[in-house]
């Protein structure tokens, strides 16, 4: 989804995923919310986790995903794949 979506920059997609930290990138995906908040609290920086790749991709907007720490989420983003960020457009709660 995310390789897709670098392919064409300027176009936003829709894609799963975890909102995570820099620490911990893919590895609590599902069951740390907690450690999410703890480490971002301690200075870490919110990361989207691609739910099918479980590729780690910062986030250069991070104010748009404070509500959904350690959250199974689906975002609106583009992607620059040479600074592997998102720019997250939309953000809501996975079903």
């Amino acid at each position: 989804a995310l390789t897709a979506l670098a392919a064409k920059a300027a176009d936003a997609s829709k894609i799963n995923g975890w909102i995570s930290d820099s620490m911990c990138g893919a590895k609590h995906t599902g069951s740390g919310a907690e450690c999410v908040k703890k480490c971002i609290a301690g200075g870490m920086k919110p990361v989207f986790v691609d739910e099918e790749k479980k590729a780690v991709w910062s986030i250069d907007n991070p104010d748009a995903v404070k509500d959904f720490y350690g959250s199974h989420v689906v975002v609106t983003a583009t992607a620059d794949a040479s600074t592997k960020s998102v720019h997250i457009d939309a953000i809501e709660a996975a079903k």
